[in-house]
């Protein structure tokens, strides 16, 4: 069977808008940002797909096997700090991100597609978001109605919570 992706080149006449960044959502409320170089592919996955493995962490999901690579599928609303996916879920959709050699799955609940923005529009999270969600990001940005928070690839990957 043949997998949804999400196709994450960015067309030339964006170029010089800004550094691109794969723009997800934890909830209706919470806009995140995954700088693209960390971000391999976005698929959708039925729930089956995700092997469920015992004694792990709530934000664990299991393991997924795409084109013959094993990896982790984490939920990334409950790992920081957010409400999860709805436990009635037919599909994921994950965010493959890769940090060195480490391939690890984001589910979330909506993939809104590439945005850009300059590297040096971002600020600080301290300060405007909860601290336990801090580490886990190199930091925000404003927009009209709401923050985008701007993932740390490395951080989500070396999270302690994987690290059993």
């Amino acid at each position: 069977m043949t997998l949804p992706t999400l196709d994450l080149q960015s067309s030339p006449s964006q170029e010089g808008l800004g550094d691109p960044y794969l723009k997800l959502r934890l909830s209706e409320s919470v806009p995140v940002a995954l700088p693209m170089e960390a971000a391999r592919e976005v698929i959708v996955v039925p729930v089956e797909q995700v092997s469920p493995i015992p004694n792990m962490p709530t934000c664990v999901l299991g393991l997924l096997n795409q084109r013959s690579r094993v990896f982790w599928v984490v939920d990334l609303s409950i790992m920081l700090g957010y409400t999860g996916l709805m436990a009635n879920a037919r599909q994921f959709n994950v965010a493959i991100l890769q940090v060195g050699k480490v391939p690890l799955g984001l589910a979330v609940p909506t993939v809104h597609g590439v945005t850009r923005f300059a590297t040096d529009t971002v600020q600080s999270p301290i300060g405007t978001v909860a601290p336990n969600i801090a580490p886990y990001l190199r930091g925000c940005l404003p927009e009209e109605k709401e923050i985008l928070l701007v993932l740390d690839p490395d951080a989500i990957v070396n999270s302690s919570v994987l690290q059993r």
